[in-house]
């Protein structure tokens, strides 16, 4: 007897359409890793700089971990939080979670008490991994904290923990996750689980930031985010002779997509940074033979800095290079494309709703990365709407609204939220403001979010501010974007002192906020005092002229934000 599963809004006639055109297929994370390891056992799939994994090795380890997990009582639909950096662990959990069907919830490593909590809350969270150290934070000891006040949260497992912190761990009943592989065989393996998890089954659930305080939980299964990497497979020429450049989180989606499924896909091999340092990436990129890298642009910016501070440095194995996160500046692209003359310099725009929406491929005219953030991959569709999701005239400015294989099932818990996104035709709106030409060939222009894209993460504006609205030292306060050439925007923060109060200074703000478990990413890095925000006759701020505002004070020399 089939099961009959929950696909959201796909429609009967979509989910053929997309099983026939090979978007989608029935395969799961399992099949697809055990096909790998079958047809090239010896050949290095994954590294991270400390450890490396052939397809076999990681297949074998995915299933004596999915045993280990399953035996700790861990089953299909279960969530799981796993917050890493990008270590070759976090492939390996991501594999045995696909194995057991139990529901993987990446968490960025920058993220601390407050968004995690909200996290474990909103996804009922059953299990937590989490790294024993990174850069000086206990995330362990966060998630044990978090556990004491959660009604889901059972189990927290540590990973490379280290022998002096084992004693504390069995006190506090929290596992390490070396103890948890089962000594068994693959068909002992396949017996114990008994369990054939299928492609649309629920995969994973990525939290991305929006127009409201909290972020939002984007439910897909495994075919709509594999068939993103399906996709982009196709627009990078990618083979099995790649070799993926990772520094981008593994936890957030382009990551994942793009570090993991995207090469496993081609029967590539993917190289993953877990800090970002450009003249470590000089020197990884020629030591792992990188051919392409998906990224946000201050990647590409930084490390083509230190390559012109090295003589020796080499990047002529790389063939592609990705910018997502935010349009290019047209300068980066032209100095790329004279540094990098063998590499095609590409622009891609996406969003945790729907994976890739438009991308520039190795095919296009290359002006199109100059001009465009690409266009509509095979099997997807985009238009540009009106707020009422009614299409625009072609050259008019609307809504960036996506129709296709890669779209989540729906936003967690939040059924009209999901409800809202989608127009009379079915398109999905993004809520970013964009251009069409003649072509298909979309450029962002702009966006209804109320947001802030620092390097690729999106910042919500609301849930900054409202980390600030108790602050005993402001009668009022606002938040916005204000331009940065290295990360394309920071955080700015506009404040009215209280009569008799001194304006807070930066540092004091930021230290205000970690204190209250705001990733440091997401505090402002510039202060500016001002008598009275502008205000509307209906009382809404104006915001418009406060980004202004900054950014001609920043034009000119006048605002000096952190470094």
């Amino acid at each position: 007897m089939t099961r009959e599963r929950n696909l959201g809004r796909y429609t009967p006639a979509e989910v053929s359409e997309y099983y026939a055109t090979g978007q989608w297929a029935d395969e799961n994370f399992t099949e697809l890793l055990r096909a790998r390891a079958n047809a090239r056992p010896d050949k290095v799939f994954l590294t991270d700089g400390r450890r490396s994994l052939t397809f076999a090795e990681l297949y074998e380890a995915t299933q004596k971990l999915a045993v280990g997990l399953h035996r700790r009582g861990l089953r299909s639909g279960d969530r799981v939080a796993v917050q890493l950096p990008n270590w070759a662990e976090f492939v390996v959990v991501a594999g045995a979670l696909a194995r057991i069907g139990a529901v993987m919830v990446p968490i960025m490593p920058i993220y601390r008490n407050d968004e995690v909590s909200h996290v474990v809350a909103d996804a009922e969270i059953r299990m937590a991994i989490a790294p024993a150290d990174f850069k000086g934070f206990d995330y362990v000891a966060m998630f044990d904290d978090i556990r004491a006040q959660s009604t889901t949260l059972r189990e927290v497992v540590a990973v490379r923990a280290s022998d002096d912190k084992r004693e504390w761990y069995a006190g506090n009943g929290i596992d390490v996750l070396d103890d948890l592989f089962a000594d068994v065989g693959d068909a002992a393996a396949d017996a114990e689980i008994d369990l054939r998890v299928h492609p649309d089954d629920p995969y994973v659930i990525v939290y991305t930031s929006g127009t409201t305080s909290r972020p939002k939980g984007c439910l897909h299964t495994f075919n709509t985010y594999v068939s993103g990497a399906r996709a982009l497979k196709v627009a990078f020429g990618h083979t099995e002779d790649d070799v993926q450049f990772g520094p981008s989180p593994i936890t957030h989606t382009t990551g994942l997509v793009t570090s993991v499924l995207l090469p496993l896909l081609s029967g590539a091999a993917t190289h993953v940074m877990p800090e970002w340092d450009p003249v470590r990436g000089l020197a990884d990129i020629a030591r792992f033979g990188c051919t392409g890298a998906v990224t946000a642009t201050v990647f590409l910016q930084t490390l083509l800095a230190a390559a012109d501070a090295d003589p020796d440095a080499d990047l002529s194995t790389l063939r592609f290079w990705t910018c997502a996160g935010s349009p290019i500046p047209a300068a980066v692209i032209e100095n790329a494309t004279a540094k990098l003359p063998g590499a095609s310099i590409l622009s891609l725009y996406g969003r945790s709703e729907n994976l890739c929406t438009t991308t520039c491929t190795v095919d296009d005219d290359p002006r199109h990365a100059r001009t465009s953030d690409g266009s509509a991959l095979p099997g997807a569709r985009v238009k540009i709407v009106d707020p009422g999701g009614v299409d625009v005239p072609q050259g008019t400015e609307g809504d960036i609204a996506y129709h296709g294989p890669s779209h989540m099932l729906e936003y967690l818990n939040r059924p009209a939220d999901t409800a809202e996104l989608f127009t009379a035709d079915g398109y999905s709106m993004s809520g970013d403001l964009g251009v069409m030409d003649a072509d298909g060939f979309v450029r962002v222009t702009g966006r209804t979010k109320d947001i802030v894209i620092r390097g690729g993460m999106n910042i919500s504006v609301r849930e900054v501010e409202d980390k600030l609205t108790n602050h005993p030292d402001l009668t009022s306060l606002a938040v916005v974007a204000m331009p940065d050439e290295r990360l394309g925007e920071k955080v700015c923060l506009y404040v009215v002192p209280k009569p008799g109060h001194a304006a807070p200074t930066v540092d004091e703000i930021r230290a205000y906020l970690t204190e209250r478990g705001v990733a440091i990413q997401k505090t402002p890095e510039h202060v500016a005092v001002i008598d009275a925000l502008p205000m509307t006759a209906t009382g809404k701020i104006q915001k418009h002229i406060l980004r202004k505002q900054i950014a001609a004070e920043i034009a000119a020399g006048a605002a000096a934000p952190v470094a």
